[in-house]
């Protein structure tokens, strides 16, 4: 059990820690191995990684089913939850360098890797000796290698799911906001009401995406083998549906605890955290729609 020292909550000992440690390694060992192994032999690492992933499913529940029962028993002061809420900021910050590491790559790609392979600045020789015929130009024309390494692609066109995708996340953080908002009010239905829409639209988000990854591997060629314009559109894309998915899932978790009364008009972090990750990955967004889709 945990214990009060002074004014601060120290929690029990847990081993949750050792048991994400443990199942975190399995699955990287899992992709590791079906990433790397020849044709014909990624069972293994394909039943590897299913059972660290379900491990880590498993830990994400007990772990978070423990702190959830200390916070509903009352042990959590105000300077745990400034605990609490410097980690999520942390966290946050965190996520803000992953993605920016991301757009790193595609504006160094685009502004100078391309460029020089056409010839610019330091490229005169390499334009000249190793790829003479290159036309500097990013997208179709100049994100992709020689014919044979992919074949010729066509880009998504930004005014189709791209946009509708860009406005259903617009207005699942209008949505949060208002259930945030109702949350203080002590409105519980008004909550249940606009949460659930949030989920519903981050789930019509990741179908649409779904749909347009479909679309761009069977239509336009566009996938992971067609040079770096495949390669940075997926990355981007790909790792932000991951965290829509995530944060989707979080908030029906959340919702399920407002059904429960697990919050109140003054105390609720869970809620709060879930929101502000979901803003977040909104902003994300209209990065990726902007500098991936329309420039």
């Amino acid at each position: 059990m945990g214990q009060q020292q002074g004014a601060y909550f120290v929690p029990a000992k847990s081993q949750w820690p050792i048991v994400a440690a443990v199942v975190m390694f399995v699955t990287v060992f899992g992709a590791a191995h079906w990433l790397n192994a020849a044709p014909g032999e990624a069972g293994f690492g394909k039943t590897v990684i299913s059972i660290g992933f379900l491990g880590v499913l498993a830990m994400f529940f007990g772990w978070f089913r423990s702190v959830i029962r200390e916070s509903l028993a009352g042990k959590y002061d105000a300077q745990v939850d400034r605990s609490f809420r410097m980690g999520m900021m942390w966290f946050i910050f965190s996520e803000v360098m992953f993605f920016g590491a991301f757009f790193g790559a595609l504006f160094y790609a685009r502004l100078f890797a391309v460029p020089w392979l056409g010839g610019e600045g330091h490229g005169v020789l390499t334009h000249q000796f190793l790829w003479s015929d290159y036309a500097a130009a990013w997208g179709a024309g100049g994100g992709n290698g020689p014919a044979h390494i992919g074949g010729d692609f066509e880009t998504v066109a930004p005014w189709g799911l791209p946009l509708l995708n860009t406005l259903i996340l617009l207005t699942s953080s209008v949505t949060v906001t208002i259930a945030h908002h109702a949350l203080k009010a002590g409105h519980r239905g008004k909550v249940l009401l606009f949460l659930g829409l949030t989920v519903l639209l981050g789930a019509t988000f990741v179908f649409a995406q779904a749909h347009e990854y479909i679309e761009a591997y069977r239509e336009l060629n566009l996938t992971l083998q067609t040079g770096v314009y495949g390669s940075t559109f997926f990355m981007l894309t790909g790792f932000h549906g991951m965290h829509v998915t995530l944060g989707t899932i979080m908030l029906a978790i959340i919702w399920l605890r407002v059904l429960k009364g697990h919050f109140n008009a003054e105390h609720h972090f869970g809620f709060e955290a879930v929101a502000w990750y979901w803003h977040f990955v909104d902003v994300v967004w209209l990065g990726l729609f902007m500098f991936v889709y329309i420039l």
